[in-house]
């Protein structure tokens, strides 16, 4: 927009809370409170006291009409300059990470040189609303000029107008929750209950060690009490993940769990992103670049599977970026569900989807599992949909930064059939 070269995009750091179970040890927490204790301590790590920002963006799949201004309200109560402008976003699971793509476009282009990007949420502080119905008579009720007009509306006021509605997951378009929907998917790869349950079990372990180790010291910050993800189950095993019953297909054809799918889930994450001029002159830390990103949607009512676009927005992103699947030292593929992450591999294996759905001559191949969510995914440290993918960001960076070379890649699947990824560089 400058008519300038683009910069290059670094990632300074990332702070989280503890991802929380709903309903345990944030129930009492709202999505401003969250957020802004990740982003007060993020000031406070990078000395950003009354700095201000180019701009910030977070957002929450979850949130109250109260929170129309979520970002913004944030942001003043963070320690940042009261100028450091913010808005709202929301990209369902890929919110946070479609923020950070949007702060480093502006950073790449030149409009500014600093700004943070997260997300929030919780369904412990569900916003509850009430029929149509009732909502008609409430404004009907208000609209009314005379005493007359205004109690008329309320002759209608029955019983069943009390009966509250819960935000659902379900997809307007289907009428699928996404884990009916990715039940189908599962058939459709023909993915075994096994196999799922492993991946969720080496979900646990990585992220156990990972804490044991150390990784997690100076990416997670004490909140309510809590100092580490209250999901983790360092002791379990395949005996006691297969003894679950399905949920979501409940007849012997079901093979998705509660134990290999990512629990609901509270908590908050943030990064700071800037160019390189900005940090250095701060001597703040890169720990690595954020070089290449896609966004993709899937046609998932007629036909492809609701949490399949990061396999399409993948493979455009690597020609983008002129590499093959295999140019990556760290995979972080978001665990919604295990059969979400084994249908994205399995399709990337597969030479017909290759060809016909990617329109690629051959399959983009294995990857080397061993490189994949090193440190814990999504089944254990949990998902508070908006907060996950700065969640991944810090800590891949970090990974990036502790071995010094290399590169990663980030992918998410979001409701809508939609998916957010990115590459990430070390310095």
């Amino acid at each position: 927009m400058r008519n300038q070269p683009a910069r290059r995009v670094a990632i300074v750091g990332g702070l989280r809370i503890p991802f929380c179970r709903s309903h345990t040890a944030y129930r009492h927490c709202s999505n401003q409170e969250m957020l802004t204790a990740v982003l007060r301590a993020l000031v406070e790590k990078f000395a950003l006291a009354g700095q201000t920002l180019g701009d910030a963006a977070f957002g929450a799949v979850l949130k109250h009409s109260r929170d129309w201004n979520l970002a913004r309200e944030s942001v003043l109560s963070s320690g940042l300059s009261a100028q450091t402008p913010a808005f709202d976003l929301q990209r369902a699971c890929g919110t946070s990470l479609s923020a950070a793509v949007l702060i480093a476009t502006k950073i790449s282009t030149g409009l500014i040189d600093s700004g943070l990007a997260g997300g929030t949420d919780t369904v412990s502080d569900l916003a509850i609303v009430y029929p149509d119905a009732y909502r008609n008579i409430l404004l009907e009720s208000a609209r009314g000029r005379s005493i007359g007009e205004k109690l008329r509306p309320w002759l209608a006021l029955r019983p069943r107008h009390f009966k509250p509605e819960f935000p659902g997951v379900v997809e307007p378009r289907t009428k699928l929750s996404m884990g009916e929907s990715m039940e189908i998917t599962a058939k459709e790869w023909q993915l075994t209950r096994e196999d799922q349950d492993q991946l969720a079990l080496e979900s646990h372990q990585k992220a156990a060690r990972a804490y044991e180790e150390g990784h997690y010291d100076d990416l997670v910050i004490d909140f309510q009490g809590v100092s580490r993800d209250n999901n983790i189950r360092a002791d379990t095993s395949l005996e006691q993940l297969a003894r679950l019953k399905p949920v979501f297909d409940r007849s012997e054809a079901g093979t998705m769990t509660a134990g290999n799918s990512t629990p609901l889930t509270d908590g908050a994450s943030a990064a700071l992103l800037a160019s390189e001029d900005w940090a250095q002159a701060r001597k703040l830390p890169v720990l690595a670049y954020l070089t290449y990103a896609k966004v993709a949607a899937v046609d998932f009512v007629n036909g492809e599977g609701l949490l399949m676009a990061p396999a399409y927005a993948v493979s455009e992103m690597l020609a983008d970026a002129e590499l093959s699947l295999q140019d990556f030292d760290f995979y972080e593929i978001h665990e919604a569900f295990a059969a979400q992450t084994l249908a994205t591999l399995k399709a990337w294996e597969s030479a017909a989807f290759c060809r016909e759905r990617l329109g690629r001559s051959t399959s983009l191949g294995a990857i080397d599992r061993h490189k994949l969510n090193v440190k814990g995914g999504s089944i254990a440290i949990g998902h508070p949909f908006a907060a996950t993918g700065t969640r991944i960001l810090a800590s891949l960076a970090k990974l990036l930064h502790q071995k010094g070379s290399g590169r990663g890649l980030i992918s998410i699947c979001t409701a809508g059939g939609m998916g957010v990824t990115a590459i990430l560089e070390a310095p």
